[in-house]
């Protein structure tokens, strides 16, 4: 351990290094090397603020350490890990590197302990990410990218904007709570729920994450929305707005995730659904709620690593993740669909797996400070992804029909991560002190009482009944062979068409401009023409003698004027 060095620092100059090495065994034995060394520095250093630097009178907190931040730190070190280990076998050096460029600079954000430390980390993080999308190397993956890039370059100009205004206003650069109280706080707040995927301003999640690589799907899932929830609870805890919005995520992506065919946009959509849980967490601002969104934030990385990677799994070797064409999978794929199962236990909060201690912390919050409303919405928010995320990826992947694709068990090395990854999972629900411990504010719950047991195991099995009885009377929304666009299609369909429809009109516009100016330019030179032309007033020939006397005549006037 060395004191004060920011463990951020290790993974992103380490990424880098990376390419200096041998490809093969070397490199993956360095890239694993990596997050071990950045924990290790982690784990020893104690809470306070590191490396402060004075930059135009500002005071520059680069590494600031307490218990929100470590939480994090520590989560994105375990995902960093299971990453390096499940993409084991890759040999390209675009995705090894942006791989831990990536988590580095997530890592850097919450440990920043002033807003450009912050800004700085935001865009390396934006600029790294979209790298993991481009390589998938397809037209699709490469458009994907751009407005994936175009999204969160504008989330870090809104950043900077806010940044400077806050300066301007306060004379400090400290990342503290911001609340809402000014133009700055304002803009900072719209750049966060950029990345936290609010409301309207979500898509690029469901649009990006699907066309991005088996490996980088994964490391995606992990840090992009997580680093904005940190973000929102340093600075914005206790601001009510966030209950409603945080609501209001959690609710809608129940009905696309329904009619959605694509397994993995199906996770993306469930992503939005369990950030809503923590932003709502973050509105409540309580101790208690705080303690649940970053226990469901840490627990969210570890459940929606698993259901990506046992996903990637299938697209690897099934060459599809579409719920139309996939079933059966479980007599050639068995490990992947128990994993796959465990990870889909814990995202709908069944006992002894993680969300049911994490997302209980923020129901149990929300019920205490008097917010009926949001609790019960939360409560549909619940059984909405266990009918979506927990029975309809494994039924559809894993079970439902037969589709006749017999195929190879994942890979190794993809096992081993899944399978700690899973381990995790479970360790979190069976020993939730264990989380509690290392959580903001000291926790005085108990998740496993017989009320909460057997009302969530009446939710889950009211939930499941329903999917039953849809998919046997055929009332359920077939899986079919499209893609589902929400609010995408502002920037996807009605922009471009819109745009289209006004560079046509501008063009006509300018194409008519033209022809009247060039028809006014004509009427001139036919005018000058008709004077100046071979035949004009002025080209006639005039008599010497004529204009001796027009000569004689001026001579003469200027001489009365001159002796008047």
């Amino acid at each position: 351990m060395i004191d004060g060095l920011n463990p951020a620092l290790i993974l992103v100059c380490g990424s880098l290094l990376a390419l200096l090495t041998p490809q093969g065994l070397v490199r993956n034995g360095f890239l694993l090397a990596l997050p071990v060394l950045s924990l290790v520095q982690l784990w020893g250093l104690p809470y306070g603020q590191y490396a402060q630097v004075e930059l135009f009178s500002l005071t520059l907190t680069t590494l600031r350490l307490d218990g929100l931040s470590f939480a994090f730190a520590l989560v994105f070190h375990i995902a960093a890990l299971l990453a390096v280990v499940y993409a084991w076998n890759l040999r390209d050096p675009v995705q090894q590197v942006a791989g831990l460029l990536y988590p580095g600079a997530a890592l850097g954000a919450v440990l920043a302990g002033d807003l450009m430390t912050l800004f700085i980390c935001w865009e390396l993080a934006a600029i790294s990410s979209v790298f993991l999308i481009w390589a998938q190397r397809t037209p699709r993956a490469y458009r994907a990218g751009l407005r994936y890039l175009v999204i969160q370059v504008g989330s870090g100009v809104l950043l900077l904007a806010g940044i400077i205004v806050h300066i301007r206003a306060t004379g400090s650069v400290a990342f503290e709570h911001l609340g809402l109280g000014s133009p700055g706080a304002t803009l900072m707040l719209v750049a966060f729920g950029i990345k936290a995927a609010f409301p309207l301003l979500h898509n690029w999640l469901q649009d990006a994450y699907p066309e991005a690589t088996v490996t980088g799907t994964v490391v995606l899932s992990a840090f992009t929305t997580k680093m904005a929830i940190y973000a929102l609870a340093r600075g914005f805890a206790g601001t009510e707005m966030l209950i409603t919005i945080g609501t209001v995520m959690a609710m809608f992506p129940i009905f696309f995730a329904v009619i959605e065919n694509d397994l993995r946009r199906v996770l993306a959509y469930s992503m939005n659904n369990q950030l809503g849980f923590m932003v709502v967490g973050i509105g409540i601002g309580t101790p208690l709620a705080l303690d649940g969104a970053v226990a469901h934030a840490f627990a969210d990385i570890l459940f929606k690593a698993l259901l990506f990677m046992s996903m990637g799994a299938v697209l690897l070797r099934a060459g599809t993740v579409n719920g139309s064409q996939l079933g059966g999978l479980y007599k050639s794929m068995p490990l992947t669909t128990v994993f796959c199962i465990v990870g889909a236990a814990s995202i709908s909060a069944f006992p002894l797996f993680s969300a049911f201690v994490t997302k209980s912390l923020i129901l149990e919050a929300a019920a205490q400070e008097g917010h009926w409303i949001p609790f019960l919405f939360l409560l549909f928010a619940s059984a909405g992804v266990f009918h979506h995320a927990g029975i309809k990826i494994p039924y559809f992947a894993f079970f439902a029909h037969d589709s006749g694709i017999r195929c190879q068990e994942a890979p190794t090395h993809m096992l081993i991560a899944m399978g700690l990854a899973a381990a995790l999972c479970i360790g979190i629900g069976v020993f939730p002190d264990a989380l509690y411990a290392i959580l903001p504010y000291p926790v005085a719950f108990d998740p496993y009482t017989t009320t909460h047991v057997i009302t969530q195991l009446q939710l889950l099995t009211w939930s499941a009944l329903a999917f039953s009885v849809l998919v046997r009377t055929g009332l359920y929304p077939p899986e079919l062979r499209s893609v589902n666009l929400d609010f995408d299609w502002t920037y996807r369909k009605l922009l471009p068409a819109a745009a289209t429809r006004v560079w046509t009109v501008a063009l006509s516009g300018w194409e008519a401009f033209n022809l009247a100016m060039e028809r006014r330019v004509e009427a001139l030179i036919a005018g000058l023409s008709r004077h100046h032309g071979p035949h004009g007033l002025l080209a006639m020939t005039w008599p010497s003698g004529s204009m001796v006397l027009w000569a004689v005549l001026l001579l003469g006037v200027c001489l009365v004027f001159y002796y008047l």
